[in-house]
């Protein structure tokens, strides 16, 4: 059996829903055709019963005692007694099973207990039908009934003892169930092919659309061509056009991930080139000096130092915001995201604010907020955000930081940000013309940006009344954490 059921399942699709249909109508017809068969055969034998019935009538008394007295087991030649017709078996039972068949009796049928049993419950009993055999072995069907005589215009009496047995033969009633029962065979075997072949064709245009979408699948594994789209009716909504359209979403996800990665190291490229470029350059100048014996001069010398120093930070700053983007462009795993007090991110991001513009007056007004995200990734987001408001505020400024309701907002009174430049700010190495000349990779708001979205919150930045920008952040807020036991 398990055999038979791997069998199956390694058939093609169509091949198992052909399969299927064709048994699911295989039974139903089956079962039609037997119930048809049965039905037919039930009608069959009442019309022989009735035929029975009108044939038993109230016979004459001296011609069954005259038929009780010779008492014959062979019909004898044909004569008018008892009125049957030539088709019948017609015979008197005694009660010792003794048959005296009539001389128009077709032949003797074989008696059985059941037709004595009429005899001995004559009173109570109105006959019985049974199928039975006659001496010649041939199929009839028998009416076995207390035997009524009549005497003149008197009414019918009871014969004591005395049974009348009556029969047709099935040959007939046989003959049309069989051909029945082949019709209904050779209609069933029509018809369960009929449907194996229609449930092929059902499920060859019923799964063509999925053989595109194989061929789309194949075609992408085999040229990485993410540009393939399957053609989907808008107003369909069946399962292959629901799995159709998410074929698209993913590969237009993909292509465009793709785009993206491209875009990322072409960019990584551009700003590794830059700071490369000026490090290699100053260590040819500290080589070149060492190799010809011309020493730089001293301040010349510290200068190109404090350089190179300046641009290795300036790469290792760099290389740790891409690791970081790329972390965070990967997804955070769900062990890593806890409820964190957004209060207490805020207020170790400020402390490290202050420590980058100590000249600058940084005041807070922080509420307590709960939320769900990765701690370290959400501090350095805000980090990034007041490092920002830093690096662009004058000399002696002041920088604004308020915590309500899930939402922080960091306002500082520099230059702002053109109307223009907005829509850009967090694209990745997006750095605005008037800032190319300050420190950074141009991947500090990206950062914040896929932080603040894997917490389910959005990031804006918006110019503020009277000069300078004011950058929100909004995040849903999570249930608070229970109070901790440990040292109370």
């Amino acid at each position: 059996m398990k055999r038979l059921v791997r069998r199956f399942t390694s058939l093609p699709i169509r091949a198992r829903l052909s399969i299927l249909v064709a048994a699911a109508v295989a039974f139903a017809v089956a079962a039609v055709s037997v119930t048809c068969w049965f039905i037919v055969q039930g009608k069959l034998y009442d019309q022989v019963d009735d035929d029975l019935k009108a044939a038993a009538t109230p016979q004459r008394q001296s011609e069954v005692e005259a038929a009780l007295d010779s008492c014959t087991q062979t019909p004898p030649p044909k004569n008018d007694a008892f009125g049957a017709r030539d088709t019948y078996y017609l015979q008197l039972v005694k009660a010792d099973g003794t048959p005296c068949v009539s001389a128009n009796s077709e032949g003797t049928v074989k008696v059985t207990g059941d037709d004595t049993d009429v005899i001995e419950n004559a009173e109570n009993d109105n006959g019985i039908f049974r199928n039975g055999t006659d001496t010649d072995g041939n199929a009839v069907r028998v009416l076995t009934v207390p035997l009524t005589v009549t005497q003149g215009p008197s009414r019918p009496q009871l014969y004591p003892d005395t049974a009348l047995l009556i029969a047709v033969p099935l040959k007939g009633t046989q003959g049309t169930l069989n051909d029945l029962a082949l019709i209904l065979l050779l209609v069933s075997g029509i018809g369960v092919l009929g449907a194996g072949a229609a449930g092929l064709a059902v499920a060859r245009a019923g799964l063509r659309p999925v053989d595109k979408l194989t061929e789309a699948v194949e075609h992408v594994a085999r040229t990485e061509d993410l540009s393939v789209r399957i053609p989907v009716e808008d107003e369909s909504e069946d399962e292959i056009a629901r799995l159709s359209r998410s074929f698209n979403s993913m590969t237009a996800s993909l292509a465009n991930s793709r785009e993206l990665q491209q875009q990322l190291i072409a960019d990584a490229g551009h700003e590794l080139r830059t700071p490369l470029t000026s490090l290699r350059t100053n260590i040819e100048l500290l080589t070149r000096s060492e190799e010809t014996g011309r020493p730089i001069p001293p301040a010349d010398r510290k200068a190109l130092l404090a350089s190179v120093k300046a641009q290795m930070t300036e790469l290792a700053a760099l290389i740790g915001d891409l690791q970081t983007l790329s972390r965070s462009d990967a997804g955070t795993p769900a062990d890593r995201v806890q409820v964190v007090p957004l209060q207490d991110t805020v207020e170790s991001a400020l402390r490290r604010a202050r420590l980058r513009g100590p000249e600058l007056t940084i005041t807070a007004d922080v509420h307590p907020w709960f939320v769900r995200a990765e701690p370290t990734a959400l501090e350095r987001a805000i980090v990034n955000i007041l490092d920002n408001a830093v690096k662009f505020s004058p000399e002696g400024g002041a920088i604004d930081v308020a915590l309500r309701g899930g939402e922080l907002t960091v306002r500082d009174h520099g230059p702002g940000v053109p109307a223009d430049e907005l829509p850009h700010v967090f694209d990745r190495f997006w750095r605005s013309p008037s800032a190319r000349a300050l420190p950074g990779s141009g991947l500090g708001l990206s950062i914040v940006a896929r932080t603040v979205q894997q917490s389910g919150g959005d990031v804006a930045l918006s110019p503020a009344p009277g000069g300078g920008t004011v950058a929100t952040i909004r995040l849903p807020g999570a249930p608070t954490p229970p109070p901790s036991l440990d040292g109370d």
